[in-house]
């Protein structure tokens, strides 16, 4: 299999196995699973199974071993929707682990169902793949995302409660309080998010967010003709369907609750480009996520475009909240950056997406926009 890929998987239960070539300096590689519901969270901390929680309670995901994680699809409870597949590396980066791979086989046979090879850098945690149900027939996907941040930072990110342990201290001291969660947190100042790494948009103790700016912004070309980025964003109910599209065609919906700043063609001046306006409360209730793309409309790829960037403001105080740098670019003329979900009434959540397509607009993107607002990301039409 190659990153993105997806295969159908025929058989009732699988055992997920990791391999890599092992020896002198090669960091220590350790399997997990997180059980995902169709928001994309655990619905409890039950739901991550690895070395210290060997077993979930339904029986369906078992660590069986450093490598191996077994899952019995037949057994899943049913509002599981993904089963993700993830490992953490101690004592380096997943850059120091040759020959990756994640081997996937029927439990029942042996059969090889699917290879996929991966490479890594400076992740000290991975997503080899996923699980996931697809019109009643349950499917691999090969993903291949690192996360700098560890396995910590890794379940974090879906929803998983992780305490970092105090450091012992050098001489006796007077019991503290234990330190809190790790993971990005608002109440921290402005977050810094990676690619597909999420953010709960509430503050402790403070009023929910009411209004938010999505700015995005480029550097314009050095020597050569502009280059004319559009930002616009897609609404979508829970089961993924386009409820508006905002873009320099049509500047405004539901009075303006959702809007467009208006249109830049060159990416001059510093800070935002392009802006667009969320009023979260005055949001239909029937809307429950927002994609925000980029688009390229005269047909240069990202390849030519420079520190591409999205940011969520809160509108009333100018305070920035979250940003997203996009470090990477492809040869491509459209881009899926964020994803904002509301998870409760009042209860938002943003996702660093930055996967590229091609498109000259906002509607070149609709079928990835949908897969992201469905959380069937990657996913073809099969």
């Amino acid at each position: 299999m190659s990153k993105g890929g997806n295969v159908p998987l025929g058989a009732g239960a699988v055992r997920a196995e990791l391999s890599w070539d092992a020896g002198p300096g090669v960091p220590d590689v350790d399997c997990s699973a997180l059980l995902l519901r169709a928001d994309g969270r655990v619905g409890g901390d039950e739901d991550f199974v690895f070395f210290n929680q060997p077993h979930h309670p339904s029986g369906a995901v078992r660590h069986v071993g450093k490598d191996t994680i077994e899952v019995d699809l037949t057994a899943l409870p049913g509002d599981v929707d993904r089963v993700v597949l993830a490992a953490s590396a101690d004592g380096g980066p997943f850059g120091q682990v040759r020959g990756l791979q994640l081997v996937v086989t029927d439990t029942a046979t042996d059969a090889v169902l699917a290879v996929f090879p991966m490479t890594a850098t400076e992740e000290t945690a991975i997503v080899s793949g996923e699980l996931y149900r697809r019109n009643g027939q349950w499917k691999l996907r090969a993903v291949g995302q690192g996360y700098a941040s560890g396995l910590a930072g890794l379940a974090t990110d879906f929803g998983i409660s992780v305490e970092e342990p105090a450091p012992a201290p050098a001489t006796p001291a007077a019991p503290t309080a234990p330190p809190p969660a790790t993971g990005p947190t608002l109440d921290a100042g402005r977050v810094s998010l990676v690619k597909g790494a999420r953010v709960s948009l509430v503050k402790t103790g403070a009023p929910p967010l009411v209004e938010v700016m999505m700015g995005l912004g480029w550097d314009p070309a050095k020597r050569s003709r502009n280059i004319d980025l559009d930002a616009s964003v897609i609404a979508f109910d829970a089961g993924g369907q386009a409820l508006a599209t905002v873009w320099f065609m049509n500047r405004g919906e539901w009075n303006g609750a959702l809007r467009h700043g208006g249109d830049s063609i060159t990416g001059e001046g510093a800070g935002d480009d392009e802006q667009i306006y969320v009023d979260l409360d005055r949001l239909p209730a029937e809307v429950s996520s927002l994609v925000f793309t980029i688009t390229s409309y005269r047909g240069q790829p990202f390849t030519e475009v420079k520190n591409a960037f999205c940011r969520l403001v809160e509108a009333r105080s100018g305070a920035e909240l979250v940003r997203y740098d996009l470090s990477a670019a492809q040869p491509s003329t459209g881009v899926v950056m964020a994803v904002l979900r509301r998870l409760a009434p009042s209860r938002w959540e943003m996702q660093a997406i930055g996967e590229f397509h091609d498109g000259r607009t906002v509607k070149d993107l609709l079928g990835p926009a949908t897969r992201q607002a469905t959380g069937n990301a990657a996913n073809s039409a099969d």
